[in-house]
């Protein structure tokens, strides 16, 4: 009997995973595959995985052992699990052990053989394992099944040289390897031309690329460069690290138009001696200098960042300063996690761990500060107009869009389908601690009105 043919990918992590698992769509319907979004119809599904916090692989173990069920509904389904996760050995050791119902097992440094490791399984009817360490650099020209046909991901380097004392990626996504700057632009322009409105720039450290390339290859000339497509409309990037967001960066961000005035930049502690124990090579005062100077130097600039509690040795001192941080560049947003231990770092075996019930109450008191100040900053929307990238239908609300401006805040306003993948001027009137409410308006509602915040109407709009 013919195998079943469909497929379906559930994404764990964080963008890098999300821009894999397209590569992986586009692989598998260059091999004639369809999608299929129910589990228990498709012939074949991938887990992707992620293994940044603890709790995402108690959510991957979760979800493989569930096809345990599955499968004896649909034995003829195949199981692949792939992923930073697999990047660990005692990971993969406990799959192969632990849970028979997966199939095939692979890397993020082996992903474009996928189609080859699935044959060889459809051959020979025998489990694959095949993991590589590392990889000898980027590869290209993998097809890409996007998610959207207005914006995409576009993936500048792989890899990551900082070794915080917390983080497994350099475990897992390895050495930093940049991507040549004509390949990125090729891309870019092609993704233009078939009428992708916005691109984001990934990278574990988007401000260290091309420091493996030579002179004159970095990322504000990479910003520069990009900025110069014409049918492009805007160019967003992730992720900045502190240490390394010089004030070219800066400068590029003020002076390209097409470069979104939302940056996040992850201080994960505002205690100097905190940071120090993380590996960070920064200060406190190094944070809030940048963050001063990018506030001057980019008017209506949002800054979100990631901070994590409860880091062994954190006292309440260390805490207060951290507070101290958030109140003085008072961010945008913040993604705040509890310290998860990660087997393999430094920070797994330090001393002076911090109890869950102390982690849980420093939480609460930064999320309080963290949501206060969001709902300040978003108040200052009200009866703006501001320019939105309508991405797709309201979760919750009828004859209602959802999208986000150049600063990434998240809009919900009353537009019609036909607007989604443009960019469109929405007038705010209601602003939440998590989003802005708003109405579409016409260019001839907003004469005389103050655009804000945001970017021009790029021409293919």
């Amino acid at each position: 009997m013919e195998h079943n043919k469909s497929y379906c990918i559930k994404t764990f992590g964080c963008q890098m995973n999300e821009n894999d698992s397209e590569k992986l769509s586009g692989l598998l319907k260059a091999m004639g595959y369809t999608v299929e979004d129910d589990v228990n119809k498709a012939g074949l599904v991938i887990l992707n995985t992620c293994s940044v916090r603890e709790n995402a692989d108690v959510r991957v173990f979760g979800n493989i052992g569930a096809f345990k069920t599955v499968k004896k509904t649909n034995p003829d389904l195949i199981l692949a699990v792939c992923g930073c996760m697999m990047q660990q050995p005692e990971i993969v050791a406990k799959i192969t052990k632990t849970y028979r119902q997966v199939d095939l097992v692979f890397g993020t440094h082996n992903l474009h053989l996928f189609p080859e490791i699935l044959n060889n399984y459809l051959v020979n009817g025998k489990r694959m394992v095949e993991v590589w360490e590392d990889s000898n650099g980027i590869i290209e020209d993998l097809p890409v099944d996007r998610r959207y046909s207005f914006k995409s991901f576009v993936t500048i380097m792989n890899g990551c040289n900082n070794f915080c004392t917390y983080c497994i990626v350099p475990y897992t996504r390895g050495r930093e390897v940049s991507r040549q700057p004509e390949k990125i632009i090729a891309e870019v322009k092609a993704l233009a031309e078939d009428g992708c409105v916005e691109i984001t720039l990934l990278g574990q450290n988007v401000n260290s690329y091309g420091n493996d390339l030579g002179e004159d290859i970095n990322f504000s000339n990479l910003l520069r460069d990009l900025n110069t497509i014409e049918k492009l409309g805007r160019i967003r990037f992730m992720t900045s690290h502190p240490k390394d967001l010089t004030d070219d960066v800066i400068d590029a961000i003020a002076d390209c138009d097409k470069v979104c005035k939302y940056i996040h930049l992850p201080i994960q502690s505002g205690s100097t001696r905190i940071l120090k124990a993380m590996n960070r090579k920064y200060t406190q005062e190094d944070i809030i200098e940048r963050v001063q100077k990018m506030k001057e130097k980019i008017p209506g600039v949002a800054i979100s960042t990631d901070i994590i509690v409860g880091f062994p040795g954190e006292t309440e001192e260390d805490f207060e300063e951290t507070l101290k941080v958030i109140k003085v560049c008072e961010f945008d947003s913040a993604f705040t996690f509890l310290f998860s231990i990660r087997s393999g770092t430094p920070a797994a075996t330090m001393a002076d761990q911090i109890p869950e019930e102390i982690k849980h109450t420093r939480l609460n008191k930064s999320l309080d500060l963290l949501h206060e100040i969001s709902l300040g900053i978003n108040k200052t929307y009200l009866d703006q107009t501001v320019t939105v990238l309508a991405e797709e239908p309201s979760r919750n609300k009828l004859n209602r869009l959802t999208g986000r401006t150049e600063t990434g805040k998240l809009v919900n306003f009353k537009g019609s389908h036909e607007d989604i993948g443009k960019i469109v001027m929405v007038k705010i009137t209601d602003a939440k601690t998590f989003s802005l409410d708003g109405i579409k308006v016409s260019q001839e509602e907003t004469h005389g009105a103050t655009i804000t915040h945001d970017d021009p109407i790029p021409a293919n709009s």
